[in-house]
């Protein structure tokens, strides 16, 4: 007869083992903790008599007792121990988990994580923070064998210092710690914990050095007095900081978002950080540059190529402002694109110009939502004095 679970619930402590009649040799054998699955056999490979547990009841039904007792049967009818054969699977799992280090395990997931992520940048930076901070560590470890410690280790250096950065690479550790747990290479994250084992974090975002505003117009005289044809860097950076926009709105920008006879700059929402498009007003000297380059006509509809006719990438910007040795506000570092934004933002304030306005300008969303519900215009002709007075500035001495 089949075991039914009103028989299997029934047993108690002390009662004989019952089998069941749809497997041969599955039984149900009771006991203090409950009652645990057995599958008698005898085997093929030594002549003897083996039990081979399959789990626990209830914690394991009827029907799925069946279904590992049937597998194992078949194992069986194949002249094969399946006791020996579970044993030899284990070991090979547990061969493979040692093999599989965090830098195989991290580029695995990366090809699994990409095809879901719209931005190429994206998908570039996840792994570049893994191979800049986390694998001369401890990549070439094996899974099982990375402590909280290890993980410690790695953002120690930069979780006070650069705080977002520290924030993206735990983050990242973390996704390929849980992807070997979900596929059983290790039991626990050992990065849940690492917060335990470093300093509280400052609140405050990662500062960004910017060049002080009263030095940008002798930095500009030194860098843009004659861009010549072809310096796509250079301008690119003029540009950025005539228009105080974002390095990655200006290098993608293409020639079908210029107005050039309104003087207006249109950035599409795909492009912006907030997802909702952006007007800018052209001064005098960002549509001169504009112009200028378009006359030159170097590529079909990038504005700022790059020599292999892509779009300039966001270290040629950097490795410019390097070379130069662009001064800042942070001693010992240079100045960044994205902090020629904070130094409008400075001189905007010193100048008298509205808050609203530099927010404006800067595309910063407003956190507050029942005032961002009063602003139903960007206010661009407002901007455009502040805008042809800034560049004004930025070129006094040119």
């Amino acid at each position: 007869m089949a075991l039914t679970d009103k028989q299997a619930k029934a047993l108690t402590h002390g009662d004989k083992p019952v089998f069941d009649g749809k497997v041969t040799g599955l039984m149900l054998t009771p006991g203090k903790t409950g009652s645990k699955w057995t599958l008698r056999f005898t085997s093929p490979v030594t002549g003897k008599r083996r039990d081979a547990g399959l789990g626990v009841y209830p914690e394991v039904p009827i029907v799925d007792a069946r279904e590992k007792a049937l597998a194992m049967r078949r194992q069986l009818d194949a002249g094969k121990d399946p006791i020996e054969e579970r044993d030899r699977e284990q070991q090979a799992a547990s061969i493979a988990a040692a093999a599989l280090t965090f830098e195989k395990a991290a580029r695995q997931l990366h090809e699994e994580l990409k095809p879901g992520w719209k931005n190429a940048k994206h998908a570039a930076q996840w792994i570049s923070t893994l191979e800049t901070y986390v694998f001369p560590k401890f990549g070439g470890k094996p899974l099982d064998a990375i402590t909280p410690a290890d993980c410690a280790e790695v953002l120690r250096p930069i979780w006070l210092e650069k705080a977002e950065t520290a924030s993206r690479t735990r983050q990242r550790m973390h996704a390929v710690m849980q992807w070997a747990w979900a596929h059983g290479h290790i039991t626990a994250n050992p990065v849940s914990v690492v917060d335990h084992l470093l300093p509280k974090q400052n609140a405050k975002k990662e500062h960004q050095p910017a060049m002080p505003w009263r030095d940008i117009p002798a930095f500009a005289k030194a860098q843009f007095r004659d861009i010549e044809r072809g310096d796509n860097t250079r301008a690119a950076l003029l540009f950025l900081i005539l228009t105080a926009a974002r390095s990655g709105e200006v290098r993608g920008a293409t020639w079908g978002e210029f107005d050039l006879d309104a003087g207006i700059w249109t950035v599409p929402g795909e492009r912006m950080k907030a997802k909702e498009p952006h007007r800018v007003p052209l001064s005098s000297a960002a549509l001169a540059l504009v112009k200028r380059l378009k006359e030159q006509r170097q590529h079909e509809t990038l504005v700022f190529q790059s020599p292999r006719g892509k779009v300039l990438s966001d270290m040629s910007l950097t490795a410019l402002l390097r070379r130069v040795k662009a001064a800042s506000d942070t001693p010992g570092r240079v100045a960044t694109a994205h902090g020629f934004r904070s130094s409008f933002r400075d001189w905007a304030s010193e100048s008298g110009y509205a808050r609203d306005l530099a927010e404006r300008a800067l595309a910063h969303t407003i956190a507050n939502a029942t005032e961002r519900a009063y602003h139903r215009t960007d206010l661009l002709e407002a901007r455009r004095p502040m805008m042809q007075s800034w560049a004004a500035y930025v070129t006094s001495q040119s």
